[in-house]
C-alpha cells in the first residue's frame, strides 16, 4: 500500500467525527438560541486532543507488535470510533443531549488515541526531506474528512435526518480501515517503559531552542481558533441556513483547506520551515481580518464565500511547516509521545483561545473578537523570527 494514500486514509478517518461535531454542534446551538459563551465553552469537546499525551506513552509501549505496533492501535480505534459513532446515531439531540455529549467525547476520544498510533507510523514511515510533503497529506487528508464530515454530512443532516446520517459517517469510519490492514509496519518499536517515557520528558525540553519553540506552540494557532470558533455562529447570526453552511462552511471553504494543505506542501521546500510559518502566518492574520467585513455590512454570498474558504486556505498551509518542525523534534523511540506532546501544547493554547471566544464577542462584539484574533496571529509570526531553522538532510 502506498504510504501517501495509507496516511491520507488514516486522516480522512480520524476527522470525519471531529469534523462533524465540530461543525454540526454549533450551528444546531445557536439555531436554538444558545448563547456565544456557551457556544464558545464546546470547544472544551476537543478536550481528548489537548490530554492524549498523557495516554500516548501507553501506545509506544504497549501493542501487537507481530502483526503491526502501531497498525493494531489504529485498526482498533478507528473500529471503536465507528462503533461509538453509530451508538450516537440512536440517541435524540433533545432528550438525551447530555448523553449525546457523551458519546461524542467518547468517539473523539477514540479518534485522538487513533491520531497518536498514526503520527508515530508517519514519523516513521518518512524521511526528513520528505516530512513537508507528508504533512501537506495530513492536512489534505483531514480537509477531506472535513468535507465529509462537516459539509456533506451536514446537508444529508437537513435531508436523511440525524440517524441515517450518522450511520453512514460510521460506515465511511470502517470503510477505511481497509487500507491499514494491507499494510506492512516494519518498525521495530522500542519497549520503553511508561514511567520512563515521562521521567524523558525533561530530555525533550532540553533540546536546544526548545522553549522558544513551545512559546510558538500556544500563541501561534490562538488567533485562527477564535475566529474559526466565533465565524460559525456569526453565520447564523446573518440567517444562513444549515444547508448553506454546510455547503459554504463544510464544502468550499473546506475544500480551499484541501488546496492550501497541497500548496503549502509544495512552496514549504523553497521556502523552508521558518520562512513557510512566517509567509503563512502573515496570511493567516490577513484573512483573519477579512471576517470583519461581514460585522460591518458586506455580508453578501460572495464575500461570505470568500472570507471562509480564505481563513481555511492559509490555515492549512502553515500547519504544514508547524507539524513538520514537530516531527523534526521527536526523538526516535518516543516518536508517539514527543509528537503528541507538541500538538497537545498546541491544543492548550487553542482550548484557552475558543473558551474566551464568545465570551470576548458577546461583551465587545464579533468585530473585536476577529481583531483580537488576527493581533494574536502577529504576534505569533513575531515569536517564530526568533526561532533557529534546524538544517534539514
Amino acid at each position: 500500500m502506498n504510504k501517501w494514500v495509507l496516511l491520507a486514509s488514516l486522516y480522512v478517518a480520524q476527522f470525519l467525527p471531529v469534523a462533524f461535531f465540530g461543525q454540526t454542534l454549533p450551528v444546531f446551538l445557536r439555531q436554538q438560541g444558545i448563547s456565544l459563551e456557551l457556544i464558545g465553552l464546546t470547544s472544551l469537546l476537543s478536550l481528548p486532543w489537548t490530554l492524549k499525551v498523557l495516554w500516548s506513552p501507553l501506545i509506544d509501549r504497549y501493542g501487537w507488535t507481530r502483526w503491526g505496533h502501531y497498525k493494531f492501535w489504529i485498526v482498533l480505534m478507528q473500529s471503536l470510533m465507528g462503533i461509538a459513532i453509530a451508538v450516537c446515531a440512536f440517541l435524540n439531540l433533545e432528550t438525551n443531549f447530555t448523553l449525546l455529549l457523551a458519546g461524542m467525547l467518547i468517539a473523539i476520544t477514540f479518534a485522538a488515541t487513533q491520531d497518536i498510533a498514526t503520527d508515530a507510523l508517519a514519523i516513521e514511515l518518512l524521511k526528513p526531506a520528505e516530512r513537508g510533503f507528508g504533512n501537506s497529506i495530513q492536512g489534505a487528508g483531514g480537509y477531506l474528512g472535513a468535507i465529509l464530515g462537516g459539509g456533506v454530512i451536514l446537508i444529508l443532516l437537513d435531508v436523511w435526518g440525524w440517524t441515517r446520517s450518522l450511520l453512514v459517517m460510521a460506515l465511511g469510519v470502517f470503510l477505511l480501515i481497509f487500507p491499514v490492514l494491507f499494510h506492512r509496519e516494519n518498525v521495530t518499536n522500542p519497549k520503553t517503559d511508561y514511567k520512563l517515557s515521562f521521567s524523558a520528558l525533561g530530555g525533550f525540553f532540553r533540546q536546544p531552542g526548545m522553549v522558544r519553540w513551545i512559546l510558538i506552540l500556544v500563541v501561534y494557532m490562538m488567533g485562527i481558533t477564535i475566529a474559526s470558533t466565533m465565524s460559525r455562529p456569526l453565520l447564523v447570526d446573518l440567517g444562513m441556513s444549515m444547508t448553506d453552511i454546510g455547503v459554504m462552511n463544510g464544502i468550499v471553504s473546506f475544500g480551499g483547506g484541501f488546496i492550501g494543505s497541497i500548496l503549502g506542501g509544495f512552496l514549504v521546500k523553497p521556502l523552508g520551515r521558518k520562512r513557510g510559518l512566517i509567509v503563512f502566518g502573515i496570511l493567516m492574520a490577513v484573512a483573519i481580518a477579512i471576517w470583519t467585513l461581514p460585522t460591518l455590512g458586506f455580508a453578501s454570498l460572495p464575500v461570505l464565500y470568500l472570507v471562509s474558504t480564505g481563513l481555511h486556505f492559509t490555515y492549512s498551509m502553515a500547519c504544514v511547516p508547524m507539524f513538520a518542525i514537530a516531527m523534526d523534534n521527536s526523538r526516535q523511540g518516543n516518536a508517539g509521545f514527543d509528537y503528541t506532546l507538541q500538538v497537545t501544547i498546541i491544543f492548550i493554547g487553542s482550548l484557552l483561545a475558543g473558551s474566551f471566544s464568545g465570551f470576548i464577542a458577546e461583551a465587545f462584539g464579533y468585530i473585536s473578537a476577529f481583531a483580537i484574533a488576527s493581533c494574536l496571529c502577529i504576534l505569533g509570526v513575531l515569536f517564530v523570527t526568533t526561532l533557529d531553522e534546524k538544517p534539514i538532510s
